[in-house]
């Protein structure tokens, strides 16, 4: 039975029909899995770019044919990062790398001849999986709520018609070193997050100014395994003359995150109590300034 652009069935009948299915296999350890949209989001240099051509290559070497999106690099500056003096790193026959062409443009209508073309390349290449790099060039008002759902609809569709496994970049806003990354800090409309089936951010490390580390924000397969209590901290190095995310451990986020200093927690509590005050509640405060909301009670119910 269906009404219009909804289908129903009952629960019993779904998980019959869907049992002798094969379960998503995983893609980026327990990050990404096969069919679903998932987000990586990070700062401004901080090695996105780095770590999704290693997930890129890391796919590729299985079998699948994997199509990276890169709206951020030149074809040169591509090659500087995976040669060396006397090596030239060889990639994955099975990896492909789809650039913009600047005289094909065409302004006024740009993000849906975009959205056109990269479905013509997804037909044609026969990839199944599919990385953007990044958000932004593909959405010109991702703050925007209206424009972000639209794109996200139209990726989730291209997903579906097209039997795709899809990891978007995106960027983050400027953030305090203190503060743990969460779903908050993917920047542009807060909706876009709904739409992911999951999300991984990096930080940067205070420790080193080289380490970075990776920690799981969502998922709907399984549990969270990388999230605050056991991020997975890396070493950018070039290694045969290709720049990847080397593993160093498992740890803490908070081993990775400034102190506040006095002045900035006697500046919260003030921005918490004032909000409250106003009538915020303890979850819309939470989301507001970006702290847990157990954080929050504590300082409203500190004497």
């Amino acid at each position: 039975m269906s009404i219009d652009l909804l289908a129903i069935n009952s629960a019993n009948n779904i998980i019959m029909n869907t049992i002798n299915r094969p379960n998503p296999n995983q893609l980026w350890d327990a990050m990404w899995y096969e069919g679903e949209a998932c987000c990586l989001f990070a700062d401004t240099n901080v090695g996105k770019s780095i770590y999704a051509v290693q997930i890129a290559e890391s796919i590729a070497r299985t079998g699948r044919k994997v199509l990276y999106f890169d709206f951020e690099l030149s074809d040169k500056q591509f090659q500087l990062r995976y040669t060396a003096e006397n090596q030239i790193y060889k990639f994955s026959e099975n990896l492909f790398r789809a650039t913009l062409n600047p005289e094909a443009i065409i302004m006024g209508n740009y993000e849906q001849t975009l959205n056109k073309a990269m479905e013509e390349i997804v037909i044609e290449s026969d990839a199944k999986v599919l990385i953007i790099d990044n958000l932004s060039f593909i959405c010109m008002n991702s703050e925007k709520g209206k424009s972000a759902s639209e794109l996200m609809l139209s990726l989730l569709n291209l997903k579906r018609k097209h039997e795709l496994s899809i990891l978007v970049l995106a960027h983050t806003p400027k953030r305090l070193m203190y503060n743990p990354l969460t779903q908050n800090d993917l920047a542009g409309s807060k909706k876009q997050i709904n739409f992911f089936d999951s999300a991984f951010a990096i930080g940067k490390s205070v420790q080193d100014e080289g380490l970075r580390y990776v920690k799981q924000i969502k998922t709907r397969n399984g549990e969270i395994v990388y999230g605050a209590d056991n991020v997975i901290v890396y070493q950018i190095e070039k290694i045969d003359a290709f720049l990847q995310f080397v593993k160093v451990e498992e740890t803490t986020e908070k081993k990775h995150l400034c102190e506040k200093t006095e002045e900035e927690v006697e500046k919260l509590r003030n921005e918490i109590k004032s909000l409250s005050s106003r009538g915020y509640s303890c979850r819309e405060i939470a989301k507001k300034i970006n702290v847990s909301k157990s954080q929050v009670n504590r300082i409203l119910n500190k004497k």
